[in-house]
């Protein structure tokens, strides 16, 4: 590999690891929300949350150009009073993945909620435990496994993101390219060598996301 492929790849994997990181509290609150509480809206917001798995990845990524742009409601925001640009910089990649990622995160996480015997955190409660102790001591480490599985399978959506990253980080080679861009890329300019490289690290880092989510999924039902 070149030293322009290991800093995609690095980048990729830098980029996947942040965006994962981010939306985990996020990810985890709302998810523990679904499994557990009803509220008036809440099919709304379950189907908001849905929507980048359903949307076409290029009209997700204009929605947050739109936001994000420095016309936008958010760009605008964050530009005037902070200084900072998010479209077409690094920024804008961690948004992009993390947008598409979510949904498979909280979707994952909540059906480790749903596993938990509710019974036992009832019982705690009558012994004396507050929410935040049942849910730190016996809600957070039965669901674990699974959480750890939507961390996973997160982790391996944003490796592959493509279609929302390029309408809002664009392709600027040292600062926004991603293996799935990169890929693109060079297929498009008949550079099929250079491409398969960068597609068997990406199949190679997939494979071990997805193998990792599966294997805590299945130490959860063991």
């Amino acid at each position: 590999m070149t030293a322009e492929a290991w800093q995609i790849t690095w980048f990729t994997l830098g980029v996947a690891t942040l965006s994962t990181l981010l939306i985990l509290p996020f990810g985890i609150a709302l998810a523990w929300l679904f499994a557990r509480r009803d509220w008036p809206g809440k099919s709304i917001v379950e189907t908001v949350v849905a929507l980048p798995l359903v949307l076409p990845p290029v009209a997700t990524g204009l929605i947050l150009l739109m936001l994000f742009g420095r016309r936008g409601v958010l760009g605008g925001f964050l530009e005037k009073f902070f200084g900072v640009e998010i479209v077409f910089t690094w920024r804008a990649v961690v948004i992009a993945t993390a947008v598409m990622s979510f949904p498979l995160l909280v979707s994952t996480a909540r059906v480790a909620f749903e596993g938990v015997d509710a019974r036992l955190e009832r019982i705690a409660r009558t012994l004396g435990a507050g929410p935040w102790r049942v849910f730190a001591t016996i809600t957070l480490p039965l669901a674990s496994r699974g959480l750890a599985a939507g961390a996973a399978l997160a982790f391996a959506r944003a490796l592959g993101e493509f279609g929302a990253t390029i309408m809002v980080a664009g392709f600027i080679p040292g600062k926004t390219v991603t293996l799935a861009l990169s890929i693109h890329h060079l297929a498009q300019l008949g550079h099929d060598h250079e491409a398969l490289v960068l597609l068997t690290v990406s199949v190679v880092i997939a494979f071990a996301s997805v193998w990792l989510s599966g294997w805590f999924l299945r130490r959860k039902h063991a």
